[in-house]
């Protein structure tokens, strides 16, 4: 076979002065799994097979050690199709969970803030005091993520962070609103980064965009379902189990799912796919020399070490953009129920608690579909930043055209415009850190740049409650989440060329029907 790809794809001593050596060749291609990389390309571009099972023999080469086998991708596309239906959806329901327990405030808000006296400035603290202590312990969480497995960490974090958000029902006043939100970082830090570096263990990049829209597709449809159910539990949750208001009733039940999910995450995520029980053998070891090749290849380029990811001026570009991108997403997550309960006083309307959850869930179906388009067009076009960026300037754009509406129909279109832009962006980000980092590498820097971003979780809604307090409404608030969006476009946008180094799998398996 290698004799084969001699005479299709590389020169001869008869065709140039420069000849190639091609015992030595074999000798290296042996020796490096990146060779193996570079003849499963030439393989695909000449329309040869390269199987699993019989690809660069020690007979194929006199005299060279036996190299590891390439992967069938034959094989690797059905092992993909299971890890997808398996995996995706069950770590989407850890995500939804996730994200609603983070911002079911924001519905609380609608009365907890009278029932403790608290201002719109210090609601917003306490909002985003959950991210400072999200980003101190968010880089080490995923690295020990990396190191003791995935099945035990992130059962680990669902079940601490489920206690401590059902204990929420139990604050007081402002100093236990701080303090139980701290908490609630702390528990939660490293499940998003986690969850990220946990699905580059099972998918190629290739495929990675399109599955990481599928498994952030939990975050707006956390707002659809959980809008409404909030509000629910909220408005018909006063004296329930003994808790005197609806707010607390609904802060622990919605606590509790994240404790028994995590339970079960202990007893059936499998960590690699060597441990998935639903995997054939030749499955799980073509998907994770797949994934190793990708990661052999990376290296050339990458970080490998945690000092060099974290110190790479281009994880920390990105994490600046990520700041933009994430300042436009919770400050919407943690007020836009509050400016639609405004549209009472600025247009003489009047909704329910229930029907504020209904509209505030409207700019997040919207989101939903236009998520998975836009991660696919990135896929299909092998193109990241340019996707990113374009994306962040809409949202930007659709929030400063959204202040000079004079209707809330119109506002509401805007905004849902904004929320397309905002959530069309982050799945597609997150393949971008990949191109540049891999191993324990990969863990600190998506971790560093998830921590350094969600700091603008902090940022955003304290400054914008505090403005908000200052000017009696919160247009200024957002005009600087729309300029900080417009930075982040454009330093994305600097990323358009970053090469995606794949083989895509869809063309590998062509070929090798074809041949």
């Amino acid at each position: 076979m290698i004799y084969r790809l001699r005479q299709r794809c590389l020169p001869t001593a008869e065709s140039t002065a420069d000849a190639v050596d091609w015992p030595q060749f074999g000798a290296v291609a042996a020796r490096s799994t990146s060779s193996q990389a570079e003849l499963l390309s030439s393989a695909v571009r000449c329309g040869t097979s390269v199987r699993h099972s019989s690809a660069l023999k020690e007979s194929d080469v006199d005299g060279a050690p036996t190299a590891q086998p390439v992967a069938d991708p034959a094989i690797t596309l059905s092992a993909i199709r299971k890890a997808t239906v398996r995996l995706v959806p069950f770590l989407g329901l850890l995500y939804l969970i996730n994200y609603l327990d983070r911002v079911n405030v924001g519905f609380a808000s609608l009365t907890m803030n009278a029932d403790l006296g608290l201002s719109t400035a210090a609601y917003g603290l306490g909002a985003g005091l959950f991210f400072i202590g999200y980003f101190f312990f968010e880089v080490p969480s995923n690295i020990i993520l990396h190191r003791v497995g995935a099945r035990v960490w992130i059962a680990r974090i669902m079940i601490t962070w489920g206690i401590i958000a059902s204990s929420t029902a139990f604050i007081q006043g402002e100093i236990s609103f701080y303090i139980v939100r701290v908490l609630l970082g702390i528990a939660e830090a490293g499940f998003f980064p986690g969850i990220i570096l946990y699905l580059t263990y099972w998918f190629p990049r290739a495929k990675r965009a399109k599955i990481v829209a599928l498994f952030f597709l939990a975050v707006p449809l956390s707002s659809v379902l959980g809008s409404p159910i909030s509000t629910l539990l909220i408005q018909n949750g006063d004296g329930v189990l003994g808790f005197a208001e609806g707010w607390r009733f609904m802060f622990f039940v919605e606590g509790l799912p994240a404790v028994l999910l995590g339970i079960v995450v202990l007893i059936v995520l499998p960590s690699k796919p060597r441990d998935a029980k639903w995997l054939t053998k030749d499955q799980s070891t073509a998907l994770e020399q797949t994934i190793s090749e990708e990661d052999t290849r990376a290296v050339s380029g990458g970080e490998v070490s945690t000092r060099a990811a974290l110190t790479n001026p281009r994880v920390a570009a990105l994490a600046v953009v990520y700041f933009g991108i994430v300042f436009g997403l919770y400050v919407l997550a943690f007020f836009l129920p509050q400016v639609i309960a405004g549209f009472q006083e600025q247009f003489n309307t009047t909704y329910s608690l229930v029907e504020i959850g209904l509209v505030t869930a409207i700019p997040y179906v919207f989101a939903s579909v236009a998520m998975i388009l836009w991660a696919r067009h990135s896929d299909k076009t092998a193109e990241r930043g340019g996707h990113v960026a374009i994306s962040v300037f809409v949202g930007a754009a659709a929030i400063a055209l959204a202040l000079y509406q004079n209707s809330p129909v119109m506002i509401m279109v805007f905004i849902t415009v904004a929320a397309v832009g905002i959530y069309s962006a982050i799945p597609i980000f997150w393949q971008l850190p990949s191109t540049m980092l891999t191993g324990v590498g990969a863990a600190a820097g998506i971790g560093m740049i998830n921590a350094f971003g969600n700091l603008s979780g902090f940022a955003g809604p304290y400054m914008t409650g505090w403005l908000e307090d200052l000017t009696c409404n919160f247009k200024t608030g957002l005009f600087v989440v729309a300029g900080l969006m417009v930075v982040a476009g454009i330093i994305a946008w600097t990323f358009r060329k970053t090469p995606v180094p794949d083989i895509p799998l869809t063309d590998t398996l062509a070929a090798t029907k074809a041949s």
